[in-house]
């Protein structure tokens, strides 16, 4: 029995060979990978995941921890392990997605690669990140000023009412995040960062590769924390070109 809360499939490819799970960054939303599901339909089944709090979830309350994020993820997946698995996740959503992997991995799924994006490996986490913490208007304007498409509507009073308490959730979440030790991951791991990005600088991203016995790869790409709005296409081509090169 599927759960379908946590799951949009934008663009249903059921003939695809492989599908590509993406996790959202803080205050996102699955509809930020309609996009992806758009370019990658029909060769890959793209499934985007919809945290609580937010759109049609927005009457459930937010979970505060990635590992908790990670098992909903987890669970909801299991319908859909039949097919592999490309993990993407980006920000928060790295972080979820590399716990997610390392939950696929334990329960005997490998994933083909798990791609990091913005966001220092699970060994480097900041600690001085206390930004949930903050007031409303001050956790806005940290916010708006990571930039990302969408974020000006954050001037919308309505609009700011209904998406701050996710944000303010997805940050603790993010911020709370403390990595444990455990296995390595034996997927590659591929990591992605912008060149002026405030939130990772490419020796934190170099880290990933301490996670894994695989393949480590990093791309450093012109632009701030969501750099992936300007680069979506090459980003877009590169998880294809991993998946190819996994079928062959």
């Amino acid at each position: 029995m599927t759960d379908d809360r946590w799951i949009r499939r934008f663009v249903p490819s059921p003939e695809a060979a492989t599908r590509l799970v993406c996790l959202p960054h803080a205050g996102g939303s699955a509809s930020y990978y309609l996009p992806v599901a758009k370019a990658l339909a029909p060769k890959v089944d793209v499934l985007a995941l919809q945290y609580p709090g937010r759109q049609d979830r927005r009457d459930e309350p937010g979970l505060t921890t990635v590992a908790d994020l990670a098992d909903g993820v987890f669970d909801a997946l299991r319908p859909w392990t039949d097919k592999p698995l490309t993990i993407f996740g980006h920000s928060m959503g790295a972080s979820v997605a590399y716990e997610l992997t390392r939950r696929l991995q334990e329960a005997g799924t490998k994933p083909i690669a798990l791609f990091a994006s913005g966001r220092p490996a699970p060994n480097r986490t900041r600690e001085d990140n206390k930004t949930y913490l903050l007031n409303d208007k001050d956790l806005t304007a940290e916010v708006k000023a990571l930039g990302g498409a969408g974020s000006h509507l954050l001037d919308e009073p309505d609009i700011l009412n209904m998406v701050l308490p996710a944000i303010r959730t997805d940050y603790q979440a993010a911020e709370t995040y403390k990595w444990t030790p455990g296995p390595k991951l034996t997927c590659p791991i591929h990591a992605f960062i912008g060149d002026a990005d405030p939130k990772v600088n490419a020796d934190e991203a170099r880290s990933w590769s301490d996670h894994t016995t695989g393949e480590f790869s990093l791309q450093v790409f012109e632009g701030d924390h969501f750099y992936i709005d300007k680069h979506a296409p090459a980003i877009i081509a590169a998880i294809s070109a991993r998946i190819d090169q996994a079928a062959r």
